[in-house]
């Protein structure tokens, strides 16, 4: 095995991150907060757009956490979300003691179901007496939900919506950029994300207000006092100045980084669009206009010949790295306990899918080398 490995989406740096790097040491700003988290944080804001305020965190994770924090979720309360996603979109339910009610996907876009989101709305108010507190509702792999059908039943029953957008920065939806839809959106920045800040997430909000108490908890909840004095119970959350360097570094390359992935999840569509029981994922129509993260197929065994499982494993076999669908969270160990509003679409897609290598810094030797294994 000589080749050298194709990996699904390393970092990817654009040359200025070592400057704002440098200049938080020169100027001894190497702890949480300083001059680059202020500056990130604007460049984020101005991106997103629609007068949103964005906060700079450890993670996607930690927004999710807070967002739900500021809705008002608490033990016994029930938040539905996105079966078909990262652990990171429910894990946060939990934290605060509440239930995760999962709901399945749509074909379309593979987020989740508007038509089983009504259903399960009434579904929990009949048998619990109460409504959901919150709707965590995620962009996955880049493609943007059906969130304008999901904020149509959400402010029906006037349930607040956290808009997962971990994947999907520089996605847009009828023009609007998604995390810009919710009462709150989330934004991450791990390393095998668009941008990245080494690790890292952001929460954005739709007032100040919102934004200063995300801050509050964000950096342990201290009270206006001389003296360490806490009222609440709080998270040590917020973003180094180290880390909001090298964002304010990516901040540049962003759309070079997007424009990249869009050009390589063309070319596996043309290279791939004959092969038999290959299919692309695909935007359903030009509202949705995706950032591509990861390029995604689905391989039908019985055209193909061959399972998703076997593609891998072969892929491997040639140094090249790609990874299964998310498995859906009503499937996971840890949450086989929790109501599940189920059709079979993230099954099917969890058994059928796998995420092609996507980063910006392939080159499309690269592709040709990934989509070589598949004709073979």
């Amino acid at each position: 095995m000589n080749s050298e490995r194709i990996f699904l989406s390393l970092a990817h740096m654009g040359g200025q991150e070592q400057d704002f790097i440098k200049e938080a040491f020169d100027t001894n700003w190497v702890v949480p907060l300083g001059p680059n988290v202020d500056a990130f944080e604007r460049s984020l804001s101005d991106y997103i757009g629609e007068d949103r305020f964005v906060v700079a965190l450890s993670s996607g994770t930690a927004a999710i956490h807070l967002g739900l924090i500021q809705l008002g979720v608490q033990t016994g309360d029930e938040v539905i979300c996105q079966s078909f996603t990262f652990a990171a979109s429910a894990n946060p339910i939990v934290y605060l003691g509440a239930k995760p009610v999962f709901l399945d996907s749509e074909m379309d876009t593979w987020n989740m179901n508007p038509f089983l989101l009504e259903e399960a709305i009434q579904d929990r108010l009949y048998k619990t007496g109460h409504l959901p507190k919150a709707i965590v509702a995620v962009h996955l792999y880049g493609m943007p939900a059906k969130i304008d059908e999901i904020l149509q039943v959400a402010s029906k029953y006037e349930i607040p919506v956290v808009e997962d957008a971990a994947e999907a920065l520089g996605s847009t939806f009828n023009g609007r950029k998604c995390g810009a839809f919710g009462e709150f959106g989330i934004l991450s920045f791990n390393g095998n994300k668009i941008i990245t800040t080494s690790g890292g997430g952001a929460l954005v909000c739709r007032t100040e207000e919102q934004a200063k108490k995300a801050m509050f908890y964000a950096t342990q909840a201290r009270d206006p006092a001389p003296h360490y004095q806490h009222s609440h119970i709080a998270y040590n959350y917020r973003m180094s100045n180290i880390c909001a360097g090298i964002g304010r570094g990516q901040m540049m390359v962003l759309d070079d980084h997007i424009a990249r992935r869009r050009e390589i999840h063309r070319l596996y569509t043309e290279l791939l669009k004959n092969v038999s029981g290959i299919s692309v994922m695909q935007s359903p129509d030009s509202t949705y206009d995706s950032n591509y993260w990861l390029t995604c197929i689905l391989v039908d065994p019985a055209k193909a010949g061959i399972s998703r499982e076997e593609i891998r494993l072969r892929m491997e076999a040639k140094n090249i790295e790609t990874r299964p669908l998310w498995k859906p969270m009503h499937l996971q160990p840890v949450y086989s306990k929790a109501p599940a509003y189920i059709d079979g679409t993230s099954e099917s897609l969890f058994d059928r899918g796998l995420c092609l290598p996507s980063g910006s810094k392939l080159t499309n030797d690269d592709i040709h080398r990934v989509v070589d294994v598949i004709m073979k």
